[in-house]
């Protein structure tokens, strides 16, 4: 059970990571929007940008460390997988905006609440696009 489990764990081990730091990242995102929300009264769009953004630079070094393992630091891998990344992140978070504006400010739900469903979706897409797109295993980053 044990070498079955272990195996589980190795197979799957970017999807794993990459749900634990997407939780972080939607932890980051939820609090910095709370406190940007409901603390300090910013309206909801720019809430929803800052939490966007410092969640977005966790998600890169973590991702990129420990999901999926580029090795590289130097100028040009960051460079260019930060390019990539910003880009993907960019698209999604455009999503986010527009389904916050949708269902906070148009239909008056919560925004907290609709602030880690929208998350949800997102971390989706996001692991798509980095799995697919930015962190590939096997290729150099051109």
């Amino acid at each position: 059970m044990g070498c079955v489990m272990l195996e589980l764990l190795k197979k799957y081990r970017d999807i794993i990571a990459y749900v634990v730091f997407g939780i972080l990242t939607t932890v980051i995102n939820v609090i910095v929007y709370y406190t940007c929300y409901e603390i300090f009264g910013i309206i909801n769009i720019i809430s929803t940008i800052i939490a966007w953004f410092a969640a977005i630079v966790f998600a890169f070094v973590t991702n990129k460390k420990y999901v999926f393992d580029s090795k590289s630091w130097d100028k040009e891998t960051v460079f260019n997988e930060g390019i990539k990344f910003l880009s993907c992140r960019v698209g999604t978070g455009i999503i986010e905006v527009i389904m916050m504006i949708c269902f906070v400010d148009v239909l008056q739900v919560n925004g907290t609440l609709m602030k880690a469903i929208t998350n949800v979706i997102v971390i989706i897409i996001n692991y798509i696009f980095s799995r697919c797109v930015i962190f590939k295993k096997g290729t150099k980053l051109k």
